[in-house]
């Protein structure tokens, strides 16, 4: 058999963990990228550059300040534990955090590159219709950044699934909690089982090469002002 049990509970809980980092992004990401596409605000360029910061960071820097942040003495850490939530660290709900904020970048350009795209116009018409901005932000904004949102939904996955250096700093490499496929391959490495590392790494092989299909696929439907 390809994948034993350990790899097939570690490509589940890679699964599980790229979905809700997808759809956390999806929530946060869309706001924040209206709001950076439309704001004439001065805390425009420092707030962009913080979503766009992981982009150039190290993962391990990043993994290294997200674990004091949720350790024993961090302020994540010691706000869990007032609330008696534990400590995130070397956990599930950490490793997600942890995801969220990794691959923040990846959700927000695409979106806000979309809304830019639109302009003022469309907005105004609506404006003129009597819709409340609400409205008009969920009838025509959203679907006509259809695009955008679909690549956002596409990298932030694929991104996910992809973490290695922030998923080890914050997670670790346990069993069933927060081993995922690269850790594994790397515990296979480490253990010299490279038949198994083959076959899992094969697989993200294959899984970057269709996420970058899809994508080339979605522009050229989209035409060259996809973002």
């Amino acid at each position: 058999m390809p994948f034993d049990p350990a790899a097939l509970q570690a490509i589940w809980l890679t699964l599980k963990l790229a979905t809700l980092t997808t759809v956390l992004l999806l929530l946060i990401a869309t706001p924040l990228a209206w709001w950076l596409a439309r704001t004439g605000s001065r805390w425009r360029a420092p707030i962009s550059a913080l979503a766009t910061l992981p982009l150039v960071l190290p993962p391990s820097v990043l993994g290294f300040y997200l674990l004091l942040a949720m350790g024993p003495h961090g302020p994540l850490g010691q706000l869990t534990q007032a609330l008696g939530w534990g400590l995130l660290s070397f956990s599930f709900t950490g490793l997600l955090i942890g995801s969220v904020i990794f691959s923040l970048p990846f959700a927000v350009q695409p979106l806000q590159h979309a809304f830019e795209a639109q302009g003022q116009r469309a907005m105004e018409v609506a404006a003129t219709l009597r819709a409340q901005p609400l409205d008009a932000f969920f009838t025509v904004a959203l679907p006509q950044a259809r695009t955008g949102l679909v690549t956002a939904a596409i990298l932030s996955f694929a991104h996910t699934v992809g973490e290695f250096g922030v998923v080890l700093m914050i997670g670790g490499n346990i069993p069933g909690q927060t081993r995922v496929v690269s850790t594994q391959i790397y515990g296979h490495v480490e253990a010299m089982e490279y038949a198994q590392a083959h076959w899992l790494a094969g697989a993200m092989v294959l899984f970057s090469f269709v996420v970058l299909l899809s994508l080339a696929l979605l522009k050229r439907q989209r035409g060259p002002g996809l973002p």
